[in-house]
């Protein structure tokens, strides 16, 4: 498995978002967000989830792509729309539901204190995501989700500061950058 941190600066921000199930937008998608897809293929199904969910091992088939691809676009649809105060549509709701009815990973306590999982496969894997955006989706936190306010990023994220005021996805890279180009404006 291939972990965050031995990930490219530029692909590592995407997978910053404080949520799995967001974290899972991030791969790509349709319209806008095709230029940024990176699962094509079973293989990249496989190394994409488990630097998500942090696995070492995942079974996935061609065959699991188009549950990927319904449960990303019903999770990026909910979450951009709850990110601009709509509430969520009842064919996202519809997509979760159906994800998260599958079987989810079942995790396993290793001796030295580490969690694994057993026999990990790609439904399972995407019904964990799909738990994780419903308990998100649900909680308070549906509330402080957040489309990054760099006007050449987009990524979405869980604004957990105490006043619930963060802009940007990351304050090393895009708040950086905004606040470097305001004071370079002014000068």
């Amino acid at each position: 498995m291939q972990s965050r941190a031995e990930l490219s600066p530029d692909l590592r921000r995407r997978f910053r978002s404080g949520r799995a199930a967001l974290d899972l937008v991030h791969t790509g998608g349709e319209g806008e967000l095709a230029v940024w897809e990176i699962v094509h293929t079973a293989a990249d199904l496989r190394r994409w989830i488990s630097v998500i969910l942090e696995l070492d091992d995942l079974d996935a088939e061609e065959s699991d792509l188009p549950a990927l691809r319904a449960l990303r676009t019903a999770i990026t649809h909910a979450a951009y729309g709850l990110a601009a105060g709509k509430p969520l549509q009842p064919k996202d709701i519809a997509a979760l539901n159906k994800a998260a009815a599958e079987p989810p990973l079942i995790p396993r306590l290793h001796a030295d204190g580490t969690v694994g999982y057993a026999s990990p496969t790609a439904r399972a894997a995407l019904s964990t995501l799909a738990r994780d955006a419903i308990g998100l989706f649900a909680s308070p936190l549906a509330d402080r989700i957040r489309v990054c306010a760099a006007d050449d990023c987009g990524l979405l994220f869980v604004d957990t500061s105490r006043p619930g005021r963060r802009r940007w996805c990351s304050m090393e890279r895009c708040g950086n950058l905004t606040k470097v180009r305001k004071y370079r404006e002014t000068t």
